[in-house]
């Protein structure tokens, strides 16, 4: 009786500490019974369930063939099939009806629904996403909406207690209870950019782009993924940090897009036999740089292969996840402080984040004739993908078309966009493209 009494005066002093919680009532017996249902009354309305709906053509390959449909009399227009999928999100601004959720929640819908938690139905217009962070924003319009209160997601702790909230295999909304079990899990190949907070809150299919709040009822995350060997919930669950996320979401409301910098360095996790090799002390963790890139940031500021980062603006940088994380939240043009040792001695420098070497989207800062086109690396090897080019752009109306790949620019052959770059800055006025379009190659002149 004594432990028992003992354990619920725990539960008191955990529960007590939020300002939002309430005991409301006692048991039978007249001792306090806590509870985290006033919390939950103010955050439930803030998470909403979301169904997309996706048309797909029926997918069997005989209604492909035009013999065995005419044998059959089938007509040319196929059947078409209409999915539906659910998730969650959470409402961060109320007043603007704005909904954070996953980008796998909404890939490829046609239509987006947003169900309250008072049972209202929106259709949502989708603001943008970023795929590589799992992060999507959608907009409703809708009044006495309810919003969560975030939380500095760097101030988290292993140990503290969390609830996820969400919509569990379309059973409607449901909390469940953990702790925070790990913190900066990479590596996992889940998303491009990793940085998770693991719990063992019960994380199932559905909960994804759902809430991940304290005993505060704020929010530290957006439940995005688990490990599931068996296919269900094994205690092992993943939600991307608030901050983590709201640094996409920021640039999505700012720019429909996440442009994501890089400051052009090669790097690698360094081993016992690194630290050994470059005369680090004896569990000094960082990551080396192999490689810097010529007229990069980091070759501007003096960056130079063998410096060992240790920090990012004054926080600690363990791994080569951890350090692409800390570089491609930052916005392009954004300064970061870079703490590394070199020689044995511990130095810093101001390094600017510049656009990604093997991305850029041009705006006049690449050349003001190639205003509206988005530039990557060819995936296929030789010269230059074109990915985007806006209909209303000097590019379009000359002639330059998606997936054209450019092999050379001003009489130079070019094979990564740094190079394409380079050769750009040769003439000013005019632009000389060598495109490979299909099987045949020709030259486009855009002035």
């Amino acid at each position: 009786m004594q432990l028992r009494a003992l354990f619920l005066l725990f539960l008191i002093g955990l529960v007590g500490a939020s300002a939002n919680a309430a005991l409301p009532g006692v048991s039978a017996n007249g001792e306090p019974l806590p509870t985290l249902a006033p919390m939950l009354e103010k955050v439930n309305p803030a998470v909403v369930n979301i169904a997309t709906y996706t048309t797909r053509e029926q997918n069997n390959p005989l209604l492909n063939d035009p013999v065995f449909r005419r044998f059959f009399n089938i007509p040319d227009e196929q059947p078409q099939q209409r999915q539906q999928s659910a998730g969650s999100g959470v409402i961060i601004d109320a007043a603007a009806g704005t909904v954070v959720t996953n980008h796998h929640v909404i890939k490829g819908a046609d239509e987006i629904h947003v169900l309250l938690h008072d049972g209202r139905n929106y259709e949502a217009e989708l603001i943008g996403s970023d795929p590589e962070a799992d992060v999507a924003v959608l907009k409703i319009e809708a009044k006495n909406l309810a919003q969560v209160k975030r939380f500095d997601s760097d101030k988290l702790r292993v140990g503290d207690y969390v609830l996820a909230i969400g919509n569990p295999f379309g059973l409607g909304q449901t909390v469940t209870t953990g702790i925070v079990s790990a913190l900066g899990r990479t590596g996992l190949g889940i998303e491009g950019y990793e940085d998770f907070i693991q719990t063992d809150a019960s994380i199932n299919p559905g909960n994804s782009g759902g809430a991940l709040v304290n005993l505060r009822g704020e929010l530290v995350g957006i439940n995005t993924a688990i490990i599931a060997p068996s296919g269900g919930n094994v205690g092992i669950g993943f939600a991307i940090p608030i901050n983590m996320a709201m640094a996409s979401v920021k640039q999505i409301l700012d720019h429909g897009e996440v442009r994501r910098g890089q400051i052009g360095v090669n790097i690698q996790d360094v081993t016992k036999e690194l630290q050994e090799a470059f005369g680090l002390k004896n569990g000094q963790k960082g990551v080396l740089i192999t490689a810097v890139s010529e007229d990069s940031e980091a070759d501007k500021a003096g960056l130079l292969p063998g410096d060992v980062v240790v920090a990012v603006d004054g926080k600690e940088t363990t791994s080569t996840g951890q350090l692409r994380n800390q570089i491609g939240m930052r916005e392009i043009g954004d300064k970061v402080k870079i703490t590394f040792i070199r020689d044995g001695k511990k130095k810093s420098l101001r390094v600017g984040v510049g656009e990604r070497l093997d991305r850029i989207a041009s705006s006049g800062k690449l050349h003001k004739l190639l205003d509206g086109v988005r530039f990557e690396k060819n995936p296929e090897g030789r010269g230059v993908l074109v990915a985007e080019v806006e209909r209303s752009s000097n590019a379009a109306a000359s002639g330059l078309r998606p997936g054209d790949v450019i092999i050379g620019t001003n009489r130079v052959r070019v094979d990564s966009v740094s190079q394409l770059k380079k050769a750009l800055t040769r003439n000013k006025n005019q632009v000389l493209l060598h495109i490979q379009r299909g099987l045949g190659s020709f030259y486009l002149v855009i002035d």
